[in-house]
Order: structure tokens, then C-alpha cells, then sequence
């Protein structure tokens, strides 16, 4: 893979490296699925277990998988022994085959799959294994910003619906996240509706400015901020340049000051300039 995008997953266990023309999409929860959506390529899925009494753990899956499934085999990929089985099938008149693989990394043990056509190369998806490190809770990683996640996507959804559903039943007014909504996001600042410490209800005001803001401004793009335990949705302009919906607005309310929706949004605009 000569150009790359990074995953972190939720929660920070484990970080990879995958395509840079690949997205991540929707599977079952606590799954995660990468694939080209312009030339299919492959799906290659991934889910992680950790047990944080057993150093072993991931030794101990792969070993068990080797003595379990028959079809299985040791494998070495990177720096990983891993457990290794495919299975062949067909669906409307076409082949395929899924490649399996159990990972250990100490207390982490991964699942692996990549189903592609009969005959494709699983190399990719090997190549994506080999990237797999595991990341302790223990160690202070400094502070990332990676290609958006769904979890993070899902979360831009859920606070732009909270905050228009709020407008529209008190307020009777229809909010579709444009810059002459502006005065609309005031009125729910100032209406009380929100606690002074409800963080999360806050911050989902900060994300829907973002939301604003991205319509407004080019070549702005949602990424994922990895700070400790953050783990939220930011604007990034350029290669250095971020907005922290944070900052916008709950930064603000948690000292106790004036939060006027325009002028963060007018400073934010010109962030650029």
C-alpha cells in the first residue's frame, strides 16, 4: 500500500494502517468493515477482543484456533504468527473466497476476514494485518487526527437531528443547518434549555455549528480528533488548521461566559485568512 489512511478504533485498543482509496462502512456492532467503493476490491473486516487480566490472550486465541478448527494453519504475517483457514462460495453464479486469520497482539486478540473473487490475491489484506498494533491503556499516545469515523459520522447525524428537532418544537422553526439558521442555534443558547453542564448536549450546538461551517467553507473536511479519552469529529482546513467544536461553544459556557453563536461563527470562518 504506497499510500495509506490510519484507523484508530473506538475506544483506542488498536490502530492499522488501509488503502487511502478504501472507506469504512456500517457492519454488525463491534466490527469493521474497509473497502474500495469505486472498483470493488475485496471487504476486509476486522473485530477486536482484549482481556486485560491475560497478557497472553491473543497467543492463546491463535493457539486455540489452530487446535479447533482443522482447517486452520500457521501462518507468519509481519511480525504476527496468526491462524490462517479460507472457505470457498458461490452467489449468483459467481465465486468467491473468504480468508480468515487469528491475530494475538499480548492481550488483544483480532479477527480477520477478506472476501474477494476466486483467484484475487489476499496481499492487501495481509499487508493491513502486518500494519495492526495494539495500543496500550497504560501509555500517553500523542494527540491524532485520522480519516472520519463512523462512529464520529453517526455522531454529526445524531446532534444535527437533536438540535433542528429541538428548534422545530419550541420554536416552530425549520432548521436546515444554513448559515440563516445562525439566529436559530442563538435562541437555544439562550433559552435555558440546556444545563450549564450537560457537556455532551453542548457540544452537539458546537458540532452543528461545524455542520454549518462545512457547508460554507471549501475544501474543509470532517476528520476524527484522538486526544486521550476524546475521541470526537473536527474541521480540519489545509494540513494544520482545525475547529474544534469544542471550543465553539462549550469551552466557553463551562467558565461561565457569553456565548454568541455569530461571533464564534464569524471567527471560525476566517480561520483560514
Amino acid at each position: 500500500m504506497s499510500q495509506v489512511k490510519k484507523f484508530i478504533s473506538p475506544g483506542a485498543w488498536f490502530s492499522m494502517e488501509y488503502p487511502s482509496d478504501w472507506s469504512e462502512f456500517e457492519d454488525s456492532e463491534g466490527t469493521f468493515l474497509f473497502y474500495n467503493p469505486d472498483v470493488w476490491n475485496g471487504n476486509f473486516r476486522i473485530s477486536a477482543y482484549r482481556d486485560d487480566s491475560n497478557s497472553r490472550y491473543g497467543k492463546d486465541a491463535v493457539v486455540t484456533e489452530l487446535k479447533e478448527n482443522s482447517s486452520a494453519r500457521q501462518v507468519k504475517i509481519g511480525d504476527y504468527t496468526c491462524a490462517y483457514s479460507k472457505e470457498m462460495f458461490q452467489e449468483e453464479n459467481e465465486y468467491f473466497v473468504t480468508h480468515w486469520w487469528i491475530v494475538g497482539v499480548d492481550n488483544l486478540a483480532f479477527e480477520c476476514s477478506f472476501t474477494v473473487h476466486k483467484g484475487q490475491s489476499p496481499t492487501v489484506a495481509e499487508t493491513i494485518i502486518a500494519s495492526l498494533r495494539a495500543r496500550s491503556v497504560e501509555v500517553k499516545y500523542p494527540a491524532e487526527i485520522i480519516p472520519i469515523r463512523l462512529s464520529e459520522i453517526f455522531l454529526i447525524n445524531e446532534s444535527f437531528d437533536w438540535v433542528a428537532n429541538i428548534i422545530k418544537k419550541e420554536w416552530s422553526k425549520p432548521f436546515q443547518g444554513a448559515e440563516e439558521d445562525l439566529p436559530s442555534l442563538q435562541l437555544l443558547v439562550d433559552s435555558g434549555l440546556i444545563g450549564k453542564k450537560k457537556r455532551d448536549e453542548w457540544l452537539a450546538v458546537g458540532i452543528t455549528l461545524c455542520s454549518i461551517l462545512a457547508s460554507e467553507i471549501e475544501e474543509v473536511q470532517w476528520m476524527t480528533l484522538i486526544d486521550g479519552n476524546r475521541e470526537v469529529p473536527v474541521l480540519v482546513y489545509g494540513n494544520d488548521k482545525v475547529i474544534d467544536p469544542m471550543k465553539l461553544v462549550w469551552s466557553k459556557i463551562k467558565v461561565g461566559q457569553p456565548c454568541n453563536i455569530e461571533s464564534s461563527y464569524q471567527e471560525a470562518l476566517n480561520f483560514d485568512k
